[in-house]
């Protein structure tokens, strides 16, 4: 499984790249973008082809999901912690992050999926896992019910390691962003997974 996270700002074509993605058999999107107002939150799902609804997941304006038919949300570690996701048990398809093993493992049901961040390096948030060991701890996994998505410097050069290591699926997020050709980028990993 791989997963593609918005970069937080907008960006040129953004939306258009996006729908490509889905046509070249992108599983799932996550829409991060805490800088933006409801009504362009609004605007950049109109763009986005109503097939793949079904396939993005919102970080924040969970609301907007009712209005679309978009039933997958996730809940940063901090909102987990606090609980906001509760009245969506059972309601949506949830899926929140951690950073280390031990709360991965501690994970209930409610959740179909984890981040698990950085893996590697930050390719988007410069100095940020420069010390990371998180992919050694894969082998420490005891928990069977939430996937775990690795997160964090995944690129076309090192995605094959993560499922190596026992992830059941990668999220791009810097490699794609601040590539020339983010479309081609998401290609070679996706081809570099199926290969």
């Amino acid at each position: 499984m791989i997963l593609v996270i918005t970069p937080e700002t907008m960006i040129q074509n953004e939306t258009e790249i996006i729908n490509q993605m889905f046509q070249e058999g992108l599983d799932l999107l996550h829409i991060r973008k805490p800088k933006i107002s409801r009504e362009e939150m609004k605007n950049f799902l109109y763009r986005i082809d109503e097939e793949f609804y079904p396939q993005l997941v919102l970080h924040g304006y969970g609301d907007l999901g009712k209005d679309h038919h978009i039933s997958r949300l996730h809940f940063r570690e901090a909102e987990r912690n606090a609980g906001i996701y509760k009245s969506h048990i059972g309601k949506n398809i949830l899926s929140t992050s951690v950073h280390d093993m031990e709360t991965y493992n501690a994970l209930g049901k409610e959740w179909e999926y984890s981040f698990f961040s950085p893996v590697f390096p930050s390719i988007s948030k410069k100095g940020y896992g420069e010390d990371s060991s998180l992919i050694e701890e894969l082998k420490y996994r005891s928990n069977e019910w939430v996937k775990l998505i690795a997160l964090g410097g995944i690129n076309e050069d090192n995605i094959c390691k993560v499922f190596e290591n026992g992830a059941d699926g990668a999220a791009l997020l810097g490699a794609l962003w601040n590539s020339d050709q983010p479309l081609n980028t998401f290609k070679k990993c996706r081809q570099n997974v199926l290969s």
